[in-house]
């Protein structure tokens, strides 16, 4: 094994032409450099230098030598500072509805990840109410979050407005039928808990045949015509039919918000990068389109 130590000795008797000279650069003694490039010269088991009374020729396995050296001291240098940079490693805890976890990877996610080596970003998923609790309970620095309120003043930031649809199977009879046939997510869900809160006994009985965090499994059960269910507008696809509240005697949807939350007590010069990013990626995060993540 090549020590690093008698590489530096090496390196600074070629650049300095003779032995004396580098102990004066490198503050040791003539005697330890001479000892130093016998140890290295043992340890290659070849002759890495000339010595005459005009100083020191490097051979060919040394000029060899010298090139890998330079390297692998340079290597040395870069790992040392990296350590340096990271060794007060910060970890930045963040929350993403569960049915969005692949757009936001896709916008900026990944690109933070890229950007900041020296930070670990902790993703966690879950529904947008479990979101909040775990929040409040200090699980997360930062979470996005879907309701249907604005959230208050210094409580987050809206950052922008997702449209839902009640959905039925383009053609298909789920809609029809007597008791209506529903693909909800899961509890503590905002998206669910309007649904039952703008039910109306005067309205159609409803019964939840599916529940579930994964948006393809509701588009899937929704395009075999087994349920309808309040999908995001940008995931309706050709297959699938928006079906109106008020004709099909179903609760209607609100708008609902995404918005920004952070705990106050974990913000930092990192966790400020992170939410410029994600405010940044706003137009994109919030793009209606007849296209998602999932191929629909």
């Amino acid at each position: 094994m090549l020590k690093i130590e008698l590489l530096e000795s090496f390196i600074a008797v070629v650049e300095c032409g003779n032995l004396s000279k580098a102990a004066e650069k490198l503050c040791r003694t003539q005697s330890t450099i001479s000892l130093q490039i016998k140890k290295l010269e043992e340890s290659v088991g070849q002759p890495l230098l000339l010595r005459d009374n005009k100083g020191v020729t490097l051979t060919e396995p040394g000029k060899t030598l010298l090139n890998y050296a330079y390297k692998m001291l340079q290597l040395s240098s870069q790992a040392i500072d990296e350590l340096k940079e990271c060794q007060n490693r910060e970890v930045i805890r963040l929350g993403v509805p569960t049915d969005y976890i692949n757009r936001y990877l896709g916008s900026f996610l990944l690109e933070f990840i890229r950007e900041f080596t020296c930070i670990e970003l902790v993703i966690d998923t879950d529904v947008s109410g479990n979101l909040y609790k775990r929040l409040h309970n200090g699980e997360f620095d930062v979470i996005v979050a879907t309701h249907w309120q604005t959230p208050a003043a210094g409580h987050g930031e809206l950052l922008f407005e997702r449209r839902f649809h009640w959905v039925a199977a383009k053609g298909g009879s789920a809609h029809k039928r007597e008791t209506v046939p529903m693909a909800l997510y899961p509890e503590n869900c905002p998206i669910r808990a309007q649904v039952f809160a703008n039910h109306q006994i005067s309205m159609r009985p409803m019964s939840v045949l599916l529940s579930t965090p994964s948006p393809t499994a509701m588009c899937m059960a929704v395009e075999n015509d087994l349920v309808i269910a309040p999908i995001a507008e940008f995931r309706i696809n050709d297959k699938m039919q928006i079906i109106d509240p008020i004709e099909h005697n179903i609760p209607p949807l609100p708008a609902f918000n995404e918005s920004l939350y952070l705990n106050p007590d974990t913000q930092t010069e990192a966790t400020n990068q992170l939410i410029n990013l994600i405010k940044a990626n706003v137009l994109e995060l919030g793009e209606v389109s007849l296209h998602s993540e999932y191929g629909y």
